[in-house]
């Protein structure tokens, strides 16, 4: 987790680590990054119209079409880091607010270049870390690790259903499980 001291220094962005439960697995909701040649929870800027899991909750509907239910408070800060240092501009580093949201509905996202794709926690932590140095693949599997924690807490404290009501299983026809986008 990044320290006080170092959280203050950079500029902070809001992710939203989406999931779903398939019965007692959990999957993660991933999209690709505006370049497209890696992999990264929904996140952007903050806005200050909006509290930061408000925030979060917008960059998961914009950027992964996915609605749901977003803790209020955050659960993990990361370091993630934008652009190469062959180029223009460098690398600049981001404190990275992450904010857990159990999604229950996907429509088509708005930013259409994303692919937002369903993986396992297994899964999300070899894309996360391909294409990146060891130290941002490191906080981004932290985060996972951190997610997989919180959201079992949940499981224990409230059942398998959240607290919120019986949901039933997903079926065939099942918007999450049979959205596709180009």
């Amino acid at each position: 987790m990044a320290s006080a001291r170092v959280a203050r220094s950079l500029p902070l962005q809001v992710a939203a680590v989406c999931y779903r439960r398939r019965g007692n697995e959990v999957e993660f909701l991933l999209v690709n990054t505006n370049g497209g040649n890696k992999w990264t929870f929904p996140k952007g800027s903050t806005d200050p119209r909006l509290s930061h899991s408000q925030a979060a909750e917008r960059e998961a509907a914009e950027e992964a079409g996915a609605m749901g239910t977003i803790e209020p408070r955050h659960f993990h800060l990361y370091i993630h880091s934008k652009g190469v240092f062959w180029q223009p501009g460098g690398v600049q580093e981001f404190v990275v607010k992450a904010f857990l949201m159990e999604v229950d509905q996907m429509r088509r996202p708005e930013e259409g270049n994303r692919r937002p794709t369903w993986v396992t926690p297994e899964e999300a932590k070899r894309r996360l870390a391909k294409g990146r140095e060891v130290k941002y693949s490191h906080e981004l599997e932290t985060v996972i690790d951190r997610a997989l924690e919180r959201i079992q807490f949940h499981h224990e404290l409230w059942g398998s259903n959240g607290g919120r009501g019986a949901r039933p299983e997903a079926q065939s026809g099942d918007a999450m499980v049979s959205a596709v986008w180009p």
